[in-house]
Order: structure tokens, then sequence, then C-alpha cells
């Protein structure tokens, strides 16, 4: 047993030992510079003047946020001395520091909890005096009678104080409530703050050695949580033909624990917590499966760019089936994680006010479950046909194949491929000489020497400054079994293509993502709340054009075609829309769709009528031996009750068989572009101001008798 003396003596040596290992200890500030905020994240460039002595020395960061990537920290700036070890902790002792509205409020609620607690104890004194004049009611004894008088008096006395005791009870309890309620106020308040009780901070300790005394302007990089940005626009039209102004404006948030403040800021489309890991394709088997076993299909994993955007309390929006576009009633829409949903109505319609979670899912029998962040307030889902079953598999043969070994000089890629595939067409690559012998198969791609695992037709041709292609034998030596197709070899440009904008915003393009460096410098308190910054802004030459689909909705669309989109660098977004200086909705741009042009909705015209009806003269339904034949028509009236001329698309359907037994005839379709694989019929019309037009088309369905068409 170690005496205490002894124990004394012996921690005292191990201090000594200690501080002889690292002779300068101390604590260091830093001050923030610049941040990098991903869609996502963020990235913190700390700075900070450091003297060291010779040796061993310890240097502290405090005051950091609680919630830094450890795996994510840098040091730079070290010039002579070595780095020993970095070390990333939480301090629950130290506090973060709260800004002045904030404690304001906090304050606040406790002086309202002492005066609760005030009003308590007069309460508690008002029944204790109660108590002892309800135990003290009797007057005089058995041997005593009290006088008439007397009884009086101690009547009054009893009625009044214990009038005014109640009286006084109340009026106690009046001011609880009252002061309950402005507390329930204030907690709603400190809510919409966001602020965060936890109140630990991050800490990174440095351990370096130095040979000499020497100063350090050491920079600490690092990447933190709780912070992102997501983008919103403004789509200002002052009247049709002219060009739309489109504002880009970035909402950026932050609840790292630690307030930025006169900080360089850069925005960028990258988000560092995105699963960059190639798929790993595996064989298929194919095997029988019970009848009553719940066979799943896999569903490859969407790709949507969407992020999850804190601003959105309320959503609507409808949801129909991606086949034929029709609304589907009883759809399950559940905020993830929590327990709040609704069904869609009739019309595929919902509207949700969102909680907690970040997604939403939306889910119905026979159809796949999607999932989607909860990005805007307006959210359209189409959801696929869930096929579990297997229809027919056919094997078609065994065997082997021989591979010969290709020879040759450095070939090309046929110029039409490589010109689809880097401008997001097929991605289908064959090398001359290997396509013939290995058609469905692709060569491997090598970008700036390392293998690229990505889509290659998501890269910009105007970045690709060289291509050049290997398909000889040594090929397979150099890049192994994986260069056995060929290998491309693609070098790109070695600087980015960088700009500025109108707004001073220098505006960098990059390979996979664009950062936005913003010309003034900012502050952003860690209160979770929204600062609006303006990135961008363009006058986007537009093509003006109305839109009825009848069948669907007989309101009358206002849209206007941006071509050439791909240069404004835009992210799927929520858009204001603005036309002839009125505020006309909300609409939805996402810049992720294929089409080569992007169409927005600038609103409803009422001043344009299209209504559409069934000619009872050919609603007939017949029989025809075992089949029975229904014949449907439909007529579409358009007026323009406009005092200008305008453009008009009308778009309706000829319905698609997907049974053999259920067949569609006598297709009618007037003087309408006819789209046959899709049953697409489309009207363009030119009309002058109170012109109207009319238009008509016609079919009929036959199936067997005793069946029911989704008609």
């Amino acid at each position: 047993m170690i005496t205490q003396p002894k124990f004394l003596k012996t921690l005292l040596i191990f201090i000594y030992l200690l501080g002889a290992q690292f002779t300068n200890a101390f604590q260091q500030p830093s001050e923030i510079k610049t941040v990098t905020v991903y869609l996502d994240g963020a990235e913190i460039n700390r700075e900070s003047s450091v003297k060291l002595n010779s040796g061993k020395s310890e240097i502290k960061f405090n005051g950091l946020s609680p919630y830094i990537e450890e795996s994510s920290i840098q040091i730079s700036g070290l010039k002579d001395a070595s780095i020993l070890s970095i070390n990333y902790g939480i301090n629950y002792l130290s506090k973060q520091k709260q800004n002045d509205s904030i404690l304001t409020l906090q304050n606040e609620l406790k002086l309202l909890d002492d005066k609760i607690i005030y009003q308590y104890n007069l309460i508690s004194g008002y029944n204790e005096e109660l108590s002892l004049i309800q135990n003290n009611k009797k007057l005089g004894n058995a041997s005593e009678v009290v006088s008439l008088e007397k009884l009086k008096t101690f009547a009054t006395y009893y009625r009044t104080r214990i009038t005014e005791l109640k009286i006084d009870i109340n009026k106690s309890n009046s001011e609880i409530e009252k002061y309950e309620e402005f507390k329930a106020d204030i907690t709603k308040q400190l809510a919409e703050l966001n602020v965060d009780e936890k109140v630990q901070t991050g800490e990174i300790t440095l351990k370096l050695n130095s040979d000499i005394a020497t100063s350090l302007n050491l920079k600490l990089k690092y990447n933190i949580k709780n912070a992102g940005w997501f983008p919103i626009y403004d789509l200002k039209a002052e009247k049709i033909n002219s060009p739309i102004s489109l504002e880009y404006k970035a909402h950026v948030f932050q609840n790292s624990g630690c307030d930025w403040t006169d900080i360089n800021l850069v925005l960028s489309t990258s988000d560092p917590n995105t699963n960059n890991e190639k798929p790993v394709v595996n064989p298929k088997y194919l095997n029988f499966i019970s009848g009553y076993n719940n066979y799943q299909s896999q569903r490859a994993t969407r790709s949507y760019n969407y992020k999850y955007n804190p601003l959105v309390k309320h959503v609507s929006g409808v949801v129909s089936t991606s086949s034929d576009g029709l609304p589907l009633p009883g759809v399950s829409v559940i905020e993830k994680g929590t327990s709040n949903g609704i069904q869609t109505d009739f019309d595929g319609r919902y509207t949700l006010k969102t909680t907690t979670g970040n997604s939403i899912v939306y889910s119905y029998v026979g159809m796949k479950t999607e999932e989607l962040p909860i990005h805007s307030s307006i959210m359209n889902v189409t959801l696929d046909d869930d096929v579990n079953t297997l229809d027919e598999v056919v094997v078609v043969g065994y065997g082997t194949t021989t591979k010969k070994a290709m020879t040759g000089a450095v070939s090309t890629i046929k110029s039409e491929q490589i010109s689809h595939a880097l401008k997001g067409q097929s991605a289908g690559v064959n090398i001359r000489g290997v396509g013939s012998l290995k058609s469905t198969y692709n060569p491997l791609y090598i970008v700036d020497g390392a293998p690229y695992s990505g889509d290659v037709s998501q890269l910009n041709p105007d970045n690709i400054s060289e291509i050049k292609v290997l398909k000889d034998a040594a090929t397979t030596s150099i890049y192994g079994s994986r260069g056995a197709n060929g290998v491309v070899l693609i070098t790109l440009k070695e600087e980015s293509d960088r700009k500025i904008n109108d707004l001073g915003v220098i505006v960098e393009t990059g390979i996979t993502n664009t950062r936005f460096e913003i010309n003034k410098k900012h502050s952003i308190p860690s209160d979770g709340d929204i600062s609006v910054i303006e990135i961008d802004k363009f006058s986007v030459p537009a093509t003006y054009n109305y839109f009825a689909a009848p069948v669907l909705n007989e309101n009358v669309f206002l849209t206007a075609k941006i071509g050439n989109w791909e240069q404004y660098n835009l992210l799927p977004a929520e858009a204001n829309v603005y036309f002839e200086g009125s505020y006309s909705g909300k609409t939805n741009i996402n810049p992720s769709a294929t089409t080569d042009s992007l169409t927005v909705s600038l609103g409803v015209d009422p001043n344009i009528i299209v209504k559409r009806k069934q000619l009872n003269d050919f609603k007939k339904t017949t029989f025809i031996g075992n089949n029975k034949v229904i014949q449907k028509a439909f007529e579409i009236e358009i007026k323009n009750n406009k005092q200008s001329d305008i453009q008009l698309t009308v778009l309706d359907r000829i319905p698609k068989s997907q049974a053999k037994t259920i067949k569609i005839d006598d297709i009618e379709t007037g003087n309408s572009s006819y789209e046959e694989d899709k049953g697409i019929l489309k009207w363009t019309f030119n009309l002058k101001s109170s012109a109207t037009e009319n238009v008509k088309h016609s079919y009929s369905v036959k199936f067997p008798k005793g069946k029911r068409v989704n008609l």
C-alpha cells in the first residue's frame, strides 16, 4: 500500500516528467478566415500565429465546433517543425457563447421562473392562513355561552378574511397563468432561433517538435456538419417576348456552435457526404420461387441531386403514375422517421406540414416506394409500377468464347461515339478492332492518370485537352484485365474556367462542381437562421408559349422555354415566379432533366378558355361475340379572350393497350400531330384575339365480356 506522502511524491515526479516532455504547453487562439460551404457541410479554414521554443510543444486550439469530422483535419504552415500527433476531442466544461438576443430571452425565462415560484409561495401562505382559520372556528366552551354580538363580530371577520384570502389566491393563479403564457411564447421564439441546448465545444490538441525557436503562421482546415446552403431562384418576366431575368440566390445556414464573423465565403455545389463508392455489379442468378413468397425486384438508386431545404415548412403536390400520368388517390405520404403523414385525395393531391424529418416517403400498393428529401414547397412525384413477377426466362445457351490478342498502335474512338458520350448521350464507346469482338463492354477510362469510375458523359468536352486510345497487347500488361477492352486516356485542361460575373462573384467551373467566391465578407451566426446571398444574375432569352392538357387540367399555363440552360450552372431548386410585376407563384427548376431546353411555368392565364367534353353521339357500348366494344369521342374547344394574338399548344391522348386481349381500334386523330408509340396527340394553334377553335378525336376499345378496363 502506497502511503500518502509517497503517493504525492510519485504524482509530482509524473507531473515533472510530463512537463519535461512538453516544455511548451499552452492554449492558442485562432481565427476563422475562409469558409467553403457545401450543399451539406462546410470546410473551415482557421489561422493562428504561434511562437515555438525549441523542443516539444503542445498547442491546444479551443472554442471550436463540436461537429468537426476528425478525419478531415489538416495542418499547414509548419516550416521546419514536425507534427508528433493531432487529437480532436470534446470539452464538456467549456460552454458555447450564445448571442445577445438569445441570452436576453434565456435570462427572461429565469426571471419568469422566479416570479412563478414567488406566486406559489404566496398561495402556500394564503392556504396556511385559511387552514388556521378553518381549524379555529369553535367559539367559547361547554360552560360558556358566546354572546350574539361577539358571534357577529367573529362571523364578520371570518367571512371578510376568507374572502380576501381566496381573492389573493385567484390573483396569484392569474399571475402564474400570465407568466406561463409568456414563458411559452419565449420558448417558441427560442425554437424559432434554432437554439441548441448542447453547450460543449470542440478542441484540437497539436503536438509539435522543432529543433529551433521559430514563429509559425499555422493554418487549420477541417470539415464540419450542421451547415450548408441551398439555391433558390427568382424568375421575373415583364412581358411576353422579353428576356427573363433569372436571379440566382443562395440560402446559407449553419448551427456549428461557432459564429462566422467577417469571413471570406465560398459556396460549392459539391456534397462531401455523397456516397462516392462506385457500385459493384455481380452476376444475377435466376431460380424458381414459391407462389406465396413476396419477390421484390431490385431497383437502381436514382440520381435526383435534390438536397434537404430546412426552410420548407409545408409541402404540397400531386402524385401520379409514371406510365400514364394519371393521379393516384390514397397514396401514403409520410415524413420519414415520424408518424406525421397523410393520404392523397381523389385527384392525387396532398398537403403536409413538416416537423422534424428530412425526407418524405411515398408508398402505394402495386407501386415502387419513392423517397425524396424535403427540397421544395412543391413536390410532384411519379411512382413506377412494381412488377414482382418473372414473366418469362429464356436460356439461349451455354458456351465459351475465345479471346484474340489485340495488337496495333494507338487507335481512335469513332468520333460520333465520343462526341455523343461527352454530350450526355450514350456512354457506350467501342474501340475499332475491339467493338466487333466484345461489343457489350466499355473500355477503361483513365482521366489525368487515374482510373475514372464515373459516367464519362458527365465530363464537359470544353475541359478536355487531349484524348488517346490504347488497344495493343502492352495495354493489358500495364492496366491488367481492366484494359482488355482497350483504354481511353483523357487529359483535362490544367485550369478550370474562371469568370467574374456582374455581381462581382468569381464563378469557377470545375470538372465535378462549381464554386462561387463571394466578393464581400460575411458574418453568419451559429443559430441555424438563413442568410440570403445573391450569387448570380442572368438575362435569359426565352420562347413564350401557352400550354394546356385538358385531359388532366383545363387551366391554360403560360410557359417560357429557355435554351442552352447548361451554361448557367443551375441546381435543382424552387423558383419564385413574377410576371408583369406581380407574384405568380412557385415552380421547380430541374436542370438534371435530359431535355435540350428548360421549360418553366409562369402561371395560369384565365383569359384563354379550354374545354374538353365527351360527345354523346359516340358514347355507346356494343357487343360482338364474346367481346365488349366501347366507343369514345371527345371535342376540345379553345377560345382566346385576350386582346393579343397567342400561340397555344394542346395535348391529349389515345390510350395504349398493355394486354393482348385489349384492342384499340377506329382511331381518329383529326389534324393533330400524333405520336403513335405513346398515344400523344398534339395541336399547335396561332389564335387571334377573340378567335375560337374546335378539334375532335375518337377511338374504340374492344375487350372480353366480364372484364373491366381502366378507361
